[in-house]
């Protein structure tokens, strides 16, 4: 028995491993060219504080580099800042306190808890303290009063920083690129759990309709992901003059994330309530259920409309336009519904499903482009 279970769960982990191998290649294909921009700067900052200012063993400087650039994208500049302030911090807060106590283990106390606290006044970044508290503990551990290499270790934090920052403009990744995979990706979950759920509701599985809502709840860290690149992308066109150009076409991406994410909020919702009705026994009215099944068409064209290269096919009217054919679909389940709720009848849990159904379609015609005021209008009856 015991020869089994292993052979079965060897079994498992080899037919897995294509599909393990396919996320971590594509996992480091995206972190290429990030880990291309650490790897120049770090030599570029070492040459320009070791062969050009000749510093004694400037190893700050490549670190300062590589901190500042990192794998996330995102505030990049804000890093650099936060570094050499808090370098700076700790150097003078240092060689202060140290030039007039001495040195010793309560001195090295005494220089950190000043130097972060000034760090936590001044800004309080964890960076900003974190830089602050380590650079005083290298004032008062390794450095003699008034030595020159505590300020050396300024300036080879300003050049790694400003290196970063620089190979970061000139040599930048596609700042459209992973912001619209980000959203394409969270679009496709949302249309794959679309289709469950209403095929869930039709067969008034309890464990089906659960099963969707864990997966909705699950998505949290590609939302965020997604929120993050998109900021990414907006600072590459803000600072990189290769992409200066696309500028408007990079916050048109970015205006999408709070719609995109508001849309899987309210789908957690409907979730929610979809659970409640089938824990309680209650079918859905046909309508809703229409109206739920006709969602994975309109997150397949917004998907595809991340994905269209620029001026390309499908654009933000494409998808408004099925959109809107989706709402046409759905006025006769809103009516219906704005008539029990006057009436005082009807299940509260299948009314609170569509007044979400409805909000969930103002968000897919944001994410098409439409302003709020515009996408509400579309579902008047009146």
């Amino acid at each position: 028995m015991t020869t089994d279970r292993i052979r079965a769960t060897r079994s498992r982990l080899i037919s897995r491993l294509p599909a393990v191998l396919a996320v971590r290649v594509r996992r480091l294909g995206l972190s290429l060219v990030p880990i291309l921009q650490c790897a120049i700067a770090a030599g570029l900052a070492w040459f320009i504080a070791f062969d050009v200012l000749h510093h004694t063993a400037p190893f700050f400087a490549p670190i300062s580099a590589v901190v500042s650039l990192g794998l996330v994208l995102a505030k990049r500049w804000r890093r650099a800042i936060e570094l050499i302030g808090g370098v700076l911090i700790g150097i003078i807060i240092g060689d202060l306190i140290i030039t007039a106590i001495g040195s010793g283990p309560w001195q090295i106390g005494v220089v950190v808890f000043l130097a972060m606290m000034v760090a936590v006044v001044v800004d309080g970044a964890p960076m900003v303290t974190t830089q602050a508290g380590t650079s005083a503990v290298l004032v008062a551990t390794l450095l003699l009063p008034d030595q020159s290499a505590g300020w050396d270790r300024v300036l080879d934090a300003m050049i790694g920083g400003g290196i970063a920052l620089l190979i970061g403009a000139l040599v930048p990744f596609n700042p459209a690129h992973r912001p619209r995979r980000d959203a394409a990706l969270v679009l496709e979950t949302l249309r794959e759990l679309s289709g469950d759920l209403e095929l869930a509701l039709r067969q008034m599985s309890t464990d089906e309709v659960a099963a969707v809502l864990r997966r909705a709840r699950g998505t949290q860290g590609a939302i965020e992901a997604m929120h993050s690149d998109m900021r990414a992308g907006q600072e590459v066109g803000q600072f990189s003059p290769l992409f200066w150009l696309e500028r408007p076409r990079l916050e048109r991406i970015a205006a999408t994330a709070e719609p995109i994410d508001n849309c899987m909020r309210n789908f957690r919702i409907i979730s929610r309530r979809a659970l409640g009705l089938t824990q309680r026994g209650v079918q859905v009215e046909p309508a809703v259920l229409d109206l739920i099944g006709a969602l994975p068409e309109g997150f397949e064209i917004l998907r595809q409309m991340m994905l269209a290269p620029p001026k390309g096919s499908p654009d933000g009217a494409d998808a408004a336009r099925v959109l809107r054919s989706i709402v046409r679909r759905a006025r006769p389940a809103i009516s219906e519904t704005r008539r029990l709720v006057e009436e005082g009848g009807g299940d509260f849990s299948e009314i609170a499903l569509l007044v979400e159904l409805r909000s969930l379609l103002v968000d897919m015609l944001m994410v098409a482009g439409l302003k709020r005021e515009s996408a509400i209008a579309q579902l008047r009856l009146d």
